[in-house]
């Protein structure tokens, strides 16, 4: 029995796939669990539809991110943080303060698990910060720390 897989199912195959499974194994279970479909021609033309449609969706977003990298190319993030006398930071800014801030000035969400430098800003001055908005699409965040 042919079926097209609604979930991922462990040791049988991917959301999407077309696989060949038993009769009693896709009736009795993926079937009645509304894991997967018998694959008839009605079900798999729909299964190529959606299939169009989630890569035009992943063209978007990787389009939105690329612009999105233009524009934080453009913004410079301040801080204002206590120094020591060696002009050393007491502290960091971390991923999360740069999130906030840059959503809270520019209306910009990004994601704190996404950063690549996970430490945080450290030295005053200016530091770019990187992001990785989309699959292999890193963005450059402009960090600058000034002392109290």
């Amino acid at each position: 029995m042919k079926v097209i897989l609604l979930h991922d199912v462990k040791n049988v195959g991917k959301k999407g796939e077309i696989k060949e499974v038993s009769d009693g194994y896709g009736r009795n279970f993926l079937i009645n669990n509304k894991h997967a479909v018998v694959a008839s021609g009605k079900s798999q033309a729909i299964l190529e539809q959606q299939n169009v449609q989630e890569k035009l969706n992943l063209l978007e977003k990787k389009h939105e991110a690329e612009q999105l990298v233009e524009v934080l190319g453009k913004i410079t993030l301040e801080f204002y943080v206590k120094g020591g006398k060696d002009g050393r930071v007491f502290g960091s800014i971390s991923t999360k303060q740069i999130c906030e801030e840059l959503y809270r000035k520019h209306q910009i969400s990004v994601d704190k698990r996404k950063f690549l430098d996970k430490g945080g800003v450290t030295n005053f001055g200016y530091s770019d910060v990187k992001v990785e908005l989309y699959k292999e699409v890193i963005g450059v965040i402009r960090v600058h720390l000034n002392e109290k």
